[in-house]
């Protein structure tokens, strides 16, 4: 719980008895490895934050293939559609590639934090502006650079997930084959 208030001060500052509203409406959630934050089709109805672990966003093509969306790791708010009221059901899966530990808050309570807490919107708003940068930053160069490239890219942009991360699930995000990816390990090294 700490980690998430420390993480969201860095965006506003809040005081005690906000604080402490917020501690009483968190929970904690701990994902095993390959179990699902959210499904396909299925409503969504908590707000996470994930502290320890690692997340990964997938989906399934028109040929039946998983395809990795992106990677989520420690210190990322995972909010649920654009608006708090709005029943999100989403179209693709998040499931834990590592163990994982989360804080996290229903609906209605997050809904109740946002109406009480003064300023809450605008912290929330300024976190989900840099995720949205970091989310281009990262994705940009995986539809112009060949795969040699966007893996060098991959492990600059994710240091700490290379090790973390099994190579099918890297392959499919960057666009290739995992045994182009061996190839392409074993040549850079």
């Amino acid at each position: 719980m700490e980690k998430f208030i420390d993480y969201v001060l860095q965006f506003g500052n809040l005081n005690k008895q906000q604080v402490d509203l917020i501690k009483s409406k968190a929970g904690e959630l701990e994902l095993r490895k390959d179990d699902y934050y959210w499904e396909a089709g299925k409503t969504v109805k908590q707000i996470g934050f994930l502290t320890d672990g690692v997340l990964r966003v997938y989906y399934y093509n028109n040929k039946g293939e998983e395809i990795t969306r992106y990677f989520i790791d420690e210190n990322h708010l995972i909010l649920s559609g654009s608006t708090i009221d709005e029943v999100y059901i989403p179209s693709e899966y998040v499931s834990a590639i590592t163990d994982c530990k989360m804080v996290v808050f229903s609906k209605q309570d997050w809904k109740e934090i946002t109406e009480t807490v003064i300023g809450w919107d605008a912290i929330i708003q300024k976190i989900t502006a840099k995720y949205h940068r970091e989310k281009i930053e990262r994705r940009g160069g995986l539809v112009s650079h060949d795969a040699t490239t966007r893996y060098r890219d991959f492990i600059e942009k994710f240091p700490t997930l290379v090790n973390r991360v099994p190579l099918s699930f890297i392959a499919s995000y960057l666009g290739i084959t995992q045994s182009s990816l061996s190839r392409i390990r074993k040549n850079i090294r």
